[in-house]
C-alpha cells in the first residue's frame, strides 16, 4: 500500500467541521452526460440522507463534485486536486479508461476510491489496496451476455467496435467466451467501416446476431438505423452489451428502432424496499426513471458512509476496512473480495440482467436473462420471473 506524506513535524492534526468526499463524474461532452447526471443523482441523494440522520458522528459530509468529461487526463488533475483538499475518499465515475486513469493516480496519492460504474477489468496495472468497485467486472457481465446469447440460438456473431480500450476489452472477452463454447466471431472495424458498410459485411458473413460496441449517438444510432431498414438483414439481432439502449436518450434518438436491442443493466428483478424507496426519491430527483447507474451512485456514498461511521475518516484505515464492509445496498449485500484476475477490491457479484426495450412499448424493459449475486464463488443463473 502507498503511504501519503506526513505531515510536518509539529503540525497539528486538527478536526475538520465536515467530512468531504470527492465526486468524479462526466458532466460535459464528450463524455456520457446522461451517465454522469445519473450517477451524482444517486452520489447526492445519499449525502442528504446522512446528512439529515445527522451526518458523520455529527460532522456533515460534503460532495466535492469534479466534471471529468470522460478525459484521463482531467481525471487525473481533478484526483490531485480533490487529494489537496483533503478529501477522506473518492466516489464516481462511469467511464472506464478515464475510472482507470483517477484508479491510478488515487493509488499513487493514498486516496481511497470507490468506483461507482466503470467495468474494465484492470482498473490498475498492479494489485492496490486503495480502489475498491461497485459495479461488476467486465469479464464478469459481458460472460453472461455471451452466454444469453448463445441460448438465444445465436452462434455466429459480428461485433462492430470502435477502437478504444474499453471495446477492444470487451470484444476480446466475447470471442473469448463464445469461441469456447463453439461460436464464431466476425470482427467489424468501425474505424473503417461506414453504417452502410455494416450492412453489407452481415448481409456476406451470415450472421445471426451484431454487437455494438460502439459509442452513443454516432455511430451507433446511424447503424441501428441502417440495419433496420435494409431488408436483407430483417431477422438479424441487435445487440448493445455496454447498455447504451438504458438511457431516456436512447429510446428519444430511435423512436420504435431503440426497442428489441438486448443489454446488460445491473439491478435485481424486484428491487428490495430500501431500493424501491430509492428508486422512488430518485425519479423525483431526475424527472424520469433512474438508471442501474444512478443506484450505483446511492450505493457508494451508502458504503463510504458506514465506513467512516466504524473507522473514521483517516485516509489508510478507509482503506484497510475494504475487505470487513459489510453494507446493505438498493441491490444487496454489498462485501468486497479479491477476485482472480482483478487488481482491486471488488463486490462480487451485482445482480447482473440482460434487459431490452419492449416493442410495444419502449419505455417498458423486459427481462430476458438474469444472473444473481455469487454464491461459494459461482453466480446463480435463473430465467426471469414472469
Amino acid at each position: 500500500m502507498n503511504t501519503p506524506p506526513s505531515p510536518p513535524p509539529g503540525a497539528e492534526r486538527t478536526e475538520e467541521p465536515v467530512v468531504r468526499i470527492g465526486a468524479l463524474v462526466p458532466l460535459t461532452r464528450p463524455g456520457w452526460v446522461e451517465a454522469g447526471r445519473h450517477v451524482l443523482a444517486g452520489l447526492e441523494l445519499a449525502v442528504r440522507e446522512v446528512n439529515d440522520a445527522g451526518g458523520i458522528a455529527g460532522r456533515p459530509l460534503d460532495l466535492v463534485v469534479r466534471d471529468t468529461a470522460a478525459d484521463p487526463r482531467k481525471a487525473a488533475a481533478a484526483v490531485d486536486e480533490l487529494a489537496h483538499l483533503g478529501v477522506a475518499a473518492l466516489a464516481g465515475e462511469y467511464h472506464s479508461v478515464v475510472a482507470r486513469a483517477a484508479a491510478a493516480r488515487a493509488d499513487a496519492l493514498g486516496l481511497p476510491f470507490l468506483c461507482s460504474s466503470a467495468v474494465l477489468d484492470a482498473l490498475t496495472d498492479q494489485p492496490t489496496e486503495w480502489v475498491a468497485r461497485l459495479a461488476p467486472a467486465q469479464s464478469h457481465g459481458w460472460r453472461i451476455y455471451a452466454d444469453f446469447l448463445l441460448g438465444a440460438g445465436h452462434s455466429r456473431i459480428a461485433v462492430a467496435a470502435e477502437p478504444s480500450v474499453y471495446w477492444a476489452s470487451g470484444a476480446r472477452i466475447l470471442r473469448d467466451h463464445l469461441s469456447s463454447r463453439g461460436g464464431t466471431v466476425i470482427d467489424l472495424d468501425m474505424g473503417t467501416l461506414a453504417p452502410t458498410d455494416v450492412c453489407d459485411e452481415l448481409a456476406g458473413d451470415r450472421a445471426t446476431a451484431l454487437l455494438l460496441l460502439t459509442g452513443h449517438p454516432e455511430p451507433t444510432v446511424s447503424i441501428v438505423r441502417s440495419v433496420r431498414r435494409d431488408q436483407r438483414l430483417t431477422e438479424i439481432m441487435i445487440g448493445a452489451p455496454a447498455g447504451q439502449p438504458e438511457f431516456a436518450a436512447w429510446a428519444t434518438s430511435l423512436g420504435d428502432d431503440s426497442a428489441a436491442i438486448p443489454f446488460l443493466r445491473y439491478l435485481p428483478e424486484r428491487l428490495s424496499p430500501l431500493g424501491a424507496r430509492v428508486e422512488t426519491a430518485l425519479r423525483e430527483r431526475l424527472s424520469e426513471a433512474p438508471s442501474f447507474v444512478a443506484f450505483e451512485g446511492y450505493d457508494t456514498i451508502t458504503v463510504l458512509a458506514e465506513v467512516l461511521r466504524s473507522h473514521g475518516a483517516d485516509r489508510a484505515r478507509i482503506a484497510e476496512s475494504w475487505p470487513r464492509v459489510a453494507v446493505e445496498g438498493t441491490r444487496g449485500l454489498i462485501r468486497f473480495s479479491r477476485t482472480p484476475g482483478i487488481s482491486v477490491w471488488q463486490w462480487a457479484w451485482p445482480p447482473v440482467q440482460v434487459v431490452d426495450r419492449d416493442p410495444a412499448d419502449p419505455d417498458r424493459f423486459r427481462i430476458l436473462h438474469a444472473a444473481g449475486e455469487s454464491v461459494g464463488g459461482e453466480s446463480t443463473e435463473h430465467a426471469p420471473t414472469p
